[in-house]
């Protein structure tokens, strides 16, 4: 039986792709800045789960996803200090080898599978650099009381949420702030995720109001499946004032959308200044964007293949500057 190849050790055809890749990252990202600045970021990486662990996939292979995909992912997301990764698999196989290429450096935290045709057998997971961010101590699933009277609104959805929302508290160079990821239920029709989005919204602004005393900066980030700005969706998601990142308006989120009809599934956001009872982002915004990776990573196949490869998402972005006092 051949030995299985050394994910560490890429042949020199594949590291000289990576290069070239790093190259192309170096030219569209910012660098990370002790004592400056943070990167967060928020990606769904398609069907994150089985991986074939070879530097090419054999014909009628399955899964496509290999070796050198595993480093060109793994090149994006060392670019940043923690990113909230969502449809993450039962198998964890990708997720460990992902992992080993990022090194010793590099941490996760992750929830369980989500069983059941809903959830999809996902998982929610945050990847950080230990170097730059530690965990604080909060790690929680955002869960719908079931009490009649608990005086939730969220409760009105009449469910739990299909993939429960995932928060851990983090701290950086003196800041404290906590993520909360999701990945909204997409439903057979728009209009199905529109109470899903509102319960979001709604728990989202209760909790912030019970975290208020922590005065930790809430920044909530994941896939909220959102067509359009304005849109039902978009006006559920902010009910409460959840506002998006501005850095990322009009930005495309998947390799299949078209000039002109940009979808806005994936978000990142925090609520402002003004809102009674609620944190407030104090950490001030810098540059943000999107990582296109099609122009460098197609190379002669499909969207569609090119999705089960890298993913059928692209990673989104906001660089927040640290406060010198």
């Amino acid at each position: 039986m051949p030995l299985e190849p050394d994910i560490l050790v890429p042949p020199q055809q594949v590291a000289s792709r990576i290069a070239r890749w790093e190259q192309s990252l170096d030219a569209v990202l910012p660098s990370k800045a002790d004592g400056a600045n943070l990167l967060i970021a928020t990606w769904n990486l398609r069907a994150f789960g089985g991986l074939t662990k070879a530097w090419n996939t054999p014909e009628g292979a399955s899964p496509k996803r290999n070796f050198t995909d595993i480093h060109l992912i793994a090149a994006v997301i060392r670019r940043f200090d923690v990113v909230a990764v969502q449809e993450v698999r039962g198998n964890l196989r990708a997720l460990r080898h992902l992992m080993k290429v990022l090194g010793e450096d590099w941490a996760f935290i992750l929830t369980d599978v989500t069983v059941g045709k809903a959830g999809n057998y996902e998982r929610l997971a945050f990847l950080f650099d230990t170097r730059r961010v530690k965990p604080s101590g909060l790690a929680c699933e955002l869960v719908i009381p079931i009490e009649q009277n608990a005086g939730v609104p969220a409760r009105d959805l009449g469910r739990q949420f299909a993939r429960t929302p995932y928060a851990v508290s983090f701290l950086s160079q003196g800041q404290t702030f906590t993520l909360v990821t999701l990945h909204v239920l997409y439903g057979e029709e728009a209009s199905d995720r529109v109470p899903e989005l509102r319960a979001i919204a709604q728990w989202l602004a209760s909790w912030a109001e019970q975290e208020f005393g922590w005065d930790h900066n809430l920044i909530a980030l994941g896939d909220f499946n959102i067509d359009r700005a304005d849109d039902p969706l978009f006006e559920a998601f902010t009910s409460t004032g959840l506002v998006p990142a501005p850095q990322l308006a009009g930005l495309p989120r998947t390799v299949f959308d078209d000039p002109g009809a940009e979808h806005f599934y994936d978000q990142i956001a925090w609520f402002t200044k003004g809102q009674k009872h609620r944190p407030v982002l104090t950490l001030e915004t810098g540059d943000g964007g999107q990582v296109d990776f099609v122009p460098q990573l197609q190379d002669g196949q499909t969207l569609t293949e090119l999705s089960w490869r890298i993913s059928d998402h692209f990673p989104l972005w906001v660089e927040f500057a640290i406060p010198t006092s």
